[in-house]
């Protein structure tokens, strides 16, 4: 990624195919954290990364840009990018809801001088415990914040889930038979039947 937003290589040249997962990669490295210094300077910083991946948008079913949790230049160029809608994560943490207002705010920034386009096309809930009031009171109140765009599939806190990074495997895999699993599954049913696409839930991976 790091290259592709410098633009010493093209994208398509550094992505990395995986038959059996039926998925491509745009990986990056440490050497992307050098990118939020290295663009300051440069002239139409902010799109770069939607010019970078501009030739593949029609190669995919769908592209999911992955973006740091800090809001800076590198996550600015994610927002500009996101041409089919923003998904934003929230943890069922108390902190976790101090920087919506401030995520809203840049959203709008965004809206205003860059990409008006942006929209937010869901909220996903995370590490969901339901023992907990403070979780069940996070979901009521981001469901408020947000209203009628939070997805219905909460992900829950669950070990395998965070187990199965460590093993290099997607949790469809790690432990296919796990609520994390079956959230996420659920999950993705969701965005495609947004989609107009219908895909019996056995089949979503």
């Amino acid at each position: 990624t790091y290259e592709a937003l410098i633009g010493a290589t093209a994208a398509a040249a550094n992505i990395l195919h995986n038959p059996r997962l039926g998925l491509s990669l745009l990986p990056s490295s440490t050497a992307l954290a050098g990118a939020e210094v290295e663009l300051v300077p440069e002239l139409a910083r902010e799109t770069r990364l939607r010019e970078a991946i501009k030739s593949l948008v029609d190669r995919y079913d769908y592209i999911l840009i992955d973006c740091p949790p800090s809001l800076g230049l590198l996550t600015l160029n994610g927002l500009v990018a996101a041409r089919n809608g923003l998904i934003i994560p929230v943890q069922c943490e108390y902190l976790a809801l101090e920087g919506i207002g401030q995520l809203t705010q840049t959203i709008q920034r965004v809206r205003n001088a860059l990409f008006p386009e942006l929209r937010i096309r869901g909220v996903v809930l995370t590490m969901f415990d339901g023992r907990t009031r403070l979780s069940v009171d996070v979901v009521n109140e981001v469901k408020r914040f947000f209203p009628g765009q939070v997805f219905q599939a909460i992900i829950p806190r669950s070990v395998r889930l965070a187990e199965a990074p460590s093993y290099g495997q997607p949790i469809t895999e790690y432990a296919p038979e796990s609520s994390g699993a079956y959230a996420y599954a659920a999950l993705a049913q969701e965005m495609l039947e947004g989609d107009g696409i219908h895909i019996p839930q056995s089949q979503v991976t």
